[in-house]
């Protein structure tokens, strides 16, 4: 018995008949915690191997070089496994394919493409622009909205706090003496009562939609439909729709050498644009037509319904001029451009709201206690 890292099950068990093994059992390890590999260290990796390969080094090289340099212990084991795997005249795609969990599904084709490519260093530079581009969205997403809905969650909860146990401990006081109380005063007490009785509903209310979408994002159907709805977002979901097209014409512009390659480019990009629905449109209309109608890739890409007007007219000019892979570079840059700056744009419209939001909240809170402490007692109320 032992632990040995393999591609498949089905490799180390004919590696082990080899050694003169016989009725060998193969089985996943349930638990295999060998610590993460954070995504910087993955890019600075693969950038530095690009940059390298511009001048002239051998990959192999490169490998013992960039070893030395790399501090995270499971990113220096996996380099040595790689290198080491080469040198024994393995494909690119079982040496890099066994390291899904490390470099990530995408990064790991990117990279067993590149080693039988004839430009190898432009394609590890184009995975290096991906990642970033990819971090770099994902970071603007959540300054966009995590740090907000952390917000308004924090508001809505002194809000409750407030409303629902701080303000009638003191307006129940004044009721005790059957006073009067202001219109404000007796308005914020009955929505405590009625936040006190129907909290509970309240709360399925809000939780139930929340865990639907959750599960319905582990499915596959539902995780289509989920992103399809994303795209419909107003403001948020147009920046999250440009980012995917601009993603999938990042990679088919890398991978792409010729129209024979269109359909098997086209199912790479469409797997990495990160949305399910685009991947299933692509995949089930575009890639369909042109394998059994023999469509075109704009008439096909057009059929999907996914793509913007400007992005279908940039592929046709590139189709018809013969020069498709440059103009996917360009639109890729393109809407890199103008997403980052919406982005800038969308982050300060959503700061000044949850500020304006604040602002109201406090302006609330304090009327309502001023109207409390101004409150008199009659004459004949036995103070």
């Amino acid at each position: 018995s032992g632990e040995q890292q393999a591609y498949t099950a089905d490799e180390l068990r004919q590696a082990l008949e080899r050694l003169g093994y016989s009725n060998v059992k193969v089985q996943k390890k349930l638990f295999s915690f060998k610590g993460g590999v954070p995504q910087q260290e993955i890019v600075s990796f693969i950038r530095l191997s690009a940059d390298l390969l511009k001048q002239n080094l051998s990959y192999d090289e490169i490998l013992t070089l960039l070893q030395e340099d790399i501090t995270n212990k499971r990113l220096r084991d996996t380099v040595k496994q790689i290198q080491s795997d080469l040198k024994e005249g393995k494909e690119g795609q079982e040496v890099y394919g066994k390291h899904e969990n490390v470099f990530g599904r995408f990064a790991s084709y990117m990279l067993s493409v590149a080693s039988t490519s004839g430009n190898m260093a432009q394609v590890f530079a184009s995975t290096a622009d991906f990642m970033e581009r990819d971090a770099t969205f994902k970071k603007n997403l959540r300054r966009a909205l995590l740090m907000p809905v952390i917000t308004l969650l924090a508001v809505v909860g002194v809000i409750i706090f407030y409303v629902g146990y701080i303000f009638p401990e003191t307006a129940e006081m004044f009721l005790d003496f059957n006073i009067q109380l202001p219109p404000m005063t007796e308005a914020t007490l009955d929505l405590s009562y009625w936040l006190q009785q129907w909290w509970w509903a309240i709360t399925l209310i809000h939780l139930i939609p929340v865990a639907g979408l959750i599960l319905a994002s582990r499915t596959k159907n539902g995780r289509i439909w989920l992103d399809r709805q994303l795209i419909r977002i107003p403001v948020m979901g147009d920046l999250m729709h440009k980012t995917s097209i601009e993603i999938f014409a990042r990679v088919f512009y890398t991978l792409y050498s010729g129209s024979g390659q269109n359909v098997d480019v086209m199912r790479v990009a469409a797997e990495a644009c990160r949305n399910k629905y685009i991947e299933k449109q692509i995949n089930q209309k575009a890639i369909r037509m042109m394998l059994d109608d023999g469509a075109g890739l704009v008439e096909a890409l057009e059929a999907t319904d996914v793509f913007p007007t400007s992005a279908l007219s940039r592929f046709r000019l590139g189709a018809e001029s013969g020069t498709l892979k440059e103009n996917a570079r360009q639109l890729a840059d393109y809407y890199k451009m103008q997403t980052t700056y919406r982005m800038d744009s969308v982050v300060d419209m959503i700061n000044l709201g949850i500020n304006m939001v604040i602002m109201i909240v406090l302006i609330a809170i304090t009327v309502v206690s001023s109207e409390s402490a101004l409150i008199q007692p009659d004459s004949g109320d036995g103070f």
